[in-house]
């Protein structure tokens, strides 16, 4: 077997001259990844609504799953009786699995946090169970991903300097343990970059994550209900500490704007449920920002959702189509809108990525922000009541 540095090399292509934005690939068992990238998440073992081919075909690179959600159903013991998780789901590329830290963190009411690990009950039927660094990896190993995740500790927003002290210095600890406990070598270890929103701590932690012997780097504890310019300030802190010969990739960050701003910042890869999540209300993704597909204004539209998206949706089907299939509450209507948006974020990476290939990531950035309207502070928290979550992160129901 190849040595571990052999399986997970990463070719640093091309630096934008005018920010800290990149072009790379990283190479992993299962096929080489063209950074950045927006990788689909498929929690339990599928991007909702969707088949692994049809996944594939609208160009995802690299799949996310759920150590979390796959521990409890169906068990690491049985995916590794079908030979991993890419033969289960039947998924031939590459795929990381985040370690369940931020699912376990967000069991608030269920969770007890020590220094050897956490213990907490399941959201299934309340079952008691125990992850230690240790044990998340001999999980993540039975699961069989290319890419895994070190545990760590995600501080909340609004923790003070103290405590977001207490739990980087634990992700630190724990990461060292993961370390140690890896046993397969064709598994890329990322270590976690944690520090709540102080520059300080930020930029200690990506030291101290970038002098260990993994292939990657997470930045995690972002878009967990900070404002936007605080998480990107906080973002330029961390990155600016990392070093420049590994993958850095924004866990659970998936709007437009943030992934345009995120790569703007030097980041590779990015992972969210928004895509799959909007598209089953009916929400789409358009370049000038969000549209509501029930809105009666697109009764008698038409035209695709965005004009020149190659997708299958927008090639075949009509607004005026969708909001009828959403009206009608046909299953139809969601899967056409979560194609559209996985495409979307997909497509806008390698829209990105050829800009900076061509030197001109500087013009394709302002183009897109100029035009693209963010959802408003207002309407973000009108929608986080409406799906019962705090934020647009994925929490316990990580979908």
């Amino acid at each position: 077997m190849q040595n571990s540095k052999e399986l997970f090399g990463f070719d640093l292509i091309q630096t934008d001259r005018s920010s800290a934005a990149r072009a790379g690939v990283f190479q992993t068992p299962h096929g080489a990844i063209a950074t950045p990238v927006f990788m689909p998440v498929g929690t339990q073992a599928t991007v909702k609504t969707l088949t692994s081919r049809e996944v594939d075909e609208l160009g995802a690179q690299i799949l996310l799953g759920n150590t979390y959600h796959l521990y409890l159903r169906p068990g690491d013991q049985l995916l590794a009786d079908f030979g991993g998780l890419h033969r289960f789901m039947a998924w031939q590329r590459p795929i990381l699995t985040d370690s369940g830290g931020f699912q376990v963190w967000s069991l608030s009411d269920r969770r007890t946090i020590d220094d050897d690990g956490v213990t907490f009950r399941s959201h299934l039927d309340g079952s008691p169970h125990r992850f230690t660094p240790e044990r998340v990896m001999e999980v993540q190993g039975r699961i069989g991903a290319d890419i895994v995740m070190a545990f760590d500790e995600c501080s909340a927003y609004g923790a003070d300097h103290a405590y977001a002290a207490v739990a980087m210095e634990r992700t630190h600890r724990w990461l060292e343990r993961c370390v140690t406990a890896q046993t397969r070598k064709d598994q890329a270890l990322f270590g976690i970059v944690q520090g709540n929103v102080f520059p300080d701590l930020r930029e200690r932690s990506a030291i101290f994550i970038g002098e260990q012997p993994v292939h990657g780097f997470g930045i995690g504890g972002l878009s967990v209900g900070e404002p936007k310019d605080v998480m990107y300030s906080v973002l330029w802190h961390t990155t600016a500490s990392l070093p420049t010969n590994r993958p850095r990739y924004l866990m659970g960050v998936g709007s437009p704007e943030d992934l345009i701003q995120g790569v703007a910042r030097g980041v590779d890869m990015f992972d969210c449920v928004l895509p799959t999540r909007l598209g089953r209300h009916g929400a789409a993704f358009t370049s000038t920002g969000r549209i509501n597909l029930l809105n009666a204004q697109w009764a008698s539209d038409e035209a695709p959702i965005e004009a020149g998206c190659d997708c299958a949706t927008c090639v075949t089907y009509s607004r005026g189509y969708l909001r009828h299939l959403f009206r009608a509450r046909e299953t139809l209507g969601p899967r056409l809108a979560t194609i559209h948006n996985v495409r979307f974020l997909i497509r806008l990476m390698e829209q990105a990525r050829v800009a900076i290939l061509e030197d001109r990531f500087e013009t394709f950035q302002h183009e897109f922000l100029a035009t693209y309207q963010a959802v408003s502070e207002r309407v973000r928290d009108e929608q986080r009541q409406r799906y019962g979550r705090r934020h647009e992160r994925a929490a316990v129901s990580h979908a």
